[in-house]
């Protein structure tokens, strides 16, 4: 099985839109359509002929150029069938459990609802890559404008769930406030204050700061570590659960 090639494109004001290539089949997916023209320009490039696009969720900057898309390049739309009514042009609905193919290239429909009821991501398990949308960020995860507090905390547990050396392709350039925010909440995390020296860095160049792991979310990401004891202390909630621990979290980024 050949390797997959990725493209990472910068769209609108601060999302990013990604072309998947398996050179083996000639297939090419686009995750999202939040803008025609760079992803066009990048397909023609490339010499690529897009064959999918898979969206993760409704939002008009994930799923409003599908049909653009779709009428130059005569593309498949595959997306959430919790959503499926509101994702132009879809030819097949996907949820949980649910697989789709890039060649011979397997990925896994997580459904990861909050942000959006019926939001999910693409894992490719044998490429350690998954395309979260708008559910986990690099040091953040989506609001919470459909789904609940819960909900999304139970999606968060299934993304937190693949292997640390996951590739994590989330959607947009956030990192650099949501480190802002983390340094509040978990003050006293050596592994997150040297992340923001290297997010510092990396944003004083205008380089993009994702894709992420699993692991280095794991370790620095205080959405996905409401059970640390110091996070705990320091909100003044040592004896709640998990899902409570999150939501406060949630709720005082809301406000940030």
């Amino acid at each position: 099985m050949s390797n997959l090639q990725i493209e990472q494109i910068s769209c609108l004001s601060d999302n990013y839109g990604y072309l998947i290539h398996d050179p083996e089949s000639g297939e090419t997916a686009c995750i999202d359509t939040p803008e025609t023209a760079p992803i066009l320009d990048r397909l023609a490039q490339k010499g690529w002929v897009l064959s999918h696009i898979w969206n993760t969720h409704h939002h008009y900057d994930h799923a409003g150029n599908n049909l653009e898309i779709k009428q130059a390049t005569g593309c498949q739309i595959i997306g959430p069938a919790g959503e499926a009514d509101k994702i132009p042009g879809i030819d097949r609905a996907v949820d949980d459990g649910d697989m789709v193919q890039l060649g011979a290239h397997k990925a896994h429909v997580l459904n990861v609802g909050g942000h959006t009821l019926g939001h999910i991501a693409y894992h490719l398990p044998a490429t350690a890559h998954a395309f979260v949308g708008d559910s986990l960020f690099a040091l953040g995860c989506g609001r919470v404008f459909e789904g609940t507090m819960a909900q999304m905390w139970a999606s968060l547990q299934k993304l937190a769930a693949l292997p640390r050396q996951t590739q994590v392709f989330c959607a947009h350039e956030y990192t650099a406030a949501n480190a802002a925010f983390a340094a509040t909440i978990d003050p006293d995390n050596p592994h997150l204050q040297q992340r923001i020296a290297e997010i510092t860095a990396l944003r004083a160049q205008n380089q993009p700061t994702v894709p992420t792991e699993i692991g280095r979310e794991l370790d620095t990401n205080p959405f996905l570590r409401p059970d640390d004891a110091n996070i705990r202390q320091h909100l003044n909630m040592i004896d709640a659960s998990d899902a409570e621990v999150f939501a406060e979290i949630r709720a005082r980024k809301d406000s940030f």
